[in-house]
């Protein structure tokens, strides 16, 4: 076995250690698991911090599966029946707003559609899945970054924020107040920040340790889609959210 493949075959191990009865875990904790010297994990550990595929608390030194990790079971169970749990919940919001439907995770410092709804209107949102928008100034990027740990938030900020329309918001003091009211409220709206004439307003999929799993939102032309419309419509989004993750928590159980 070569050293790049055993490198791989290790960092894996470390990730194995991390189960539904030992999901925070110590170095030390680890070492004795892997059977590996805590120099050894130690490296290991950074690097796969550095990935995110495990976060370390600050205050406890401790550590668990992290936000990639999270994304790349999402993306599994999508290819697993996700899309056909959370599709219903998606076609009940087109139906009731008529507008675009989409659902999105966040990748690094972008959120990625990985299904959409369209509106039948004649006059939409272009929307496909796999495309690509910058987080910060996004409703879904907003709601997934407001659930997101501290050290994603600042890596999307270290990135800056380009100005994309005269109202793309550029502050992280009002990006950081923006999420603290999506906790509180449950939805995020964007008004022509990332591009002009279009608007939209999101929730968060979270799981029940209030990480994001995936965003769901509704998007449309400013001039349908109005602030005073987001702000109506956004406790309906949040509560469609919380149904769709009620019921894959439920499948999930059951099986």
């Amino acid at each position: 076995m070569s050293e790049s493949i055993r490198a791989v075959d290790r960092a894996l191990d470390v990730l194995l250690c991390f189960s539904a009865n030992t999901p925070v875990l110590s170095m030390t904790q680890i070492s004795e698991i892997v059977g590996m010297n805590k120099s050894t994990v130690h490296r290991l550990l950074a690097t796969l911090e550095a990935k995110r595929f495990v976060q370390r608390d600050p205050l406890t030194g401790l550590y668990q599966p992290g936000n990639r990790l999270l994304q790349m079971a999402f993306l599994t169970t999508q290819k697993n029946n996700l899309f056909e749990v959370v599709e219903p919940y998606m076609k009940k919001l087109n139906e009731l707003y008529r507008e675009t439907i989409t659902l999105s995770i966040l990748d690094d410092s972008d959120v990625v559609y990985s299904s959409v709804v369209e509106s039948q209107q004649t006059v939409k949102l272009a929307a496909k899945p796999g495309q690509r928008l910058p987080a910060f100034c996004t409703a879904s990027g907003k709601v997934l970054m407001a659930y997101s740990d501290e050290e994603t938030i600042q890596k999307i900020f270290d990135q800056g924020f380009p100005e994309y329309t005269s109202f793309t918001i550029r502050s992280s003091e009002t990006l950081i107040h923006i999420f603290r009211l999506v906790r509180e409220r449950g939805f995020a709206y964007s008004e022509q920040e990332y591009e002009e004439g279009i608007n939209a307003v999101a929730a968060p999929i979270i799981d029940r340790n209030k990480r994001p799993l995936a965003a769901i939102a509704v998007a449309g032309p400013a001039y349908r889609l109005t602030l005073e419309r987001m702000l109506e419509i956004g406790p309906s989004v949040a509560e469609t959210a919380r149904e769709a993750i009620r019921d894959l928590e439920l499948r999930v159980n059951v099986k």
